[in-house]
């Protein structure tokens, strides 16, 4: 029997959390069992229930203190009006470049800090994402989760909590229309993300700083072009006078 790809268990998870949460039993402010607990009680990986924590984490249901654990901030529901339920106003362009500046760095010192679970846990999601790709599934969640475990490699919390606040709405495609997310999320940029993903583990892998700091620079400045290009081709193109006395005839 085939296995289920990793990231079909990780909404699968997520979904039996969301039960969970809206159960009667359970109160705002109430305590979530340890993510070991979680993961025996549901037959999955940590890393699975560390994924469908943070989607629920995004959504403003559950908030993590920092050495307590993770609480039940929201029930399912309720308007969601959480302080670490962050969503972004700025435009497409200035995500990407806020995430240049944060992620680069994010790759030098995974580069240099990472344990060996951690980088497996990259690998990993950078797996998933070209599973994903092949098999013409969704490829959003594999995509936050590289870049989170990127963050966690680098044993800062800081970095973690950026990605943990943020959640999905910390990439750019889910800013664009249905139009404008076929012209540019084609198979090709997939692919090509697929790769620059792998280049980054690599340079991940061998503990090269630079490497794996060029190597980010490269994939998320790449989407940035492609961002910008997109863009500029929706604003109405300025007039020549040759234009404009042809409309006036």
């Amino acid at each position: 029997m085939r296995a289920k790809p990793k990231n079909s268990l990780t909404l699968q998870t997520e979904r039996a959390l969301r039960e969970r949460i809206s159960d009667d039993s359970i109160k705002v402010g109430d305590k979530l069992p340890t993510e070991k607990a979680l993961a025996l009680e549901f037959g999955v990986s940590r890393t699975v229930i560390r994924e469908a924590v943070a989607a629920l984490r995004a959504d403003g249901l559950l908030e993590a203190k920092h050495g307590v654990g993770v609480f039940v901030s929201q029930k399912t529901g309720e308007e969601a009006t959480p302080a670490g339920n962050l969503h972004f106003s700025a435009s497409m362009l200035d995500i990407l470049e806020l995430r240049l500046a944060v992620e680069v760095h994010g790759a030098g010192l995974a580069a240099a800090r990472r344990s060996w679970a951690q980088e497996a846990n990259i690998w990993d999601a950078a797996e998933r994402f070209r599973s994903a790709l092949s098999n013409g599934e969704p490829t959003e969640d594999s995509d936050w989760a590289f870049h989170r475990a990127i963050a966690e490699a680098t044993n800062n919390q800081a970095f973690i909590e950026f990605f943990d606040r943020l959640g999905l709405s910390i990439l750019p495609r889910r800013a664009l229309e249905g139009s404008k997310r076929g012209t540019l999320i084609t198979p090709n940029y997939l692919e090509k993300s697929a790769g620059e993903h792998h280049a980054i583990c690599e340079a991940i892998g061998r503990q090269d700083v630079e490497g794996a700091r060029e190597a980010m620079k490269s994939h998320i400045g790449g989407s940035q072009m492609r961002y910008r290009a997109l863009a500029q081709a929706g604003k109405p193109q300025a007039r020549s006078d040759k234009d404009l006395d042809a409309s006036s005839q």
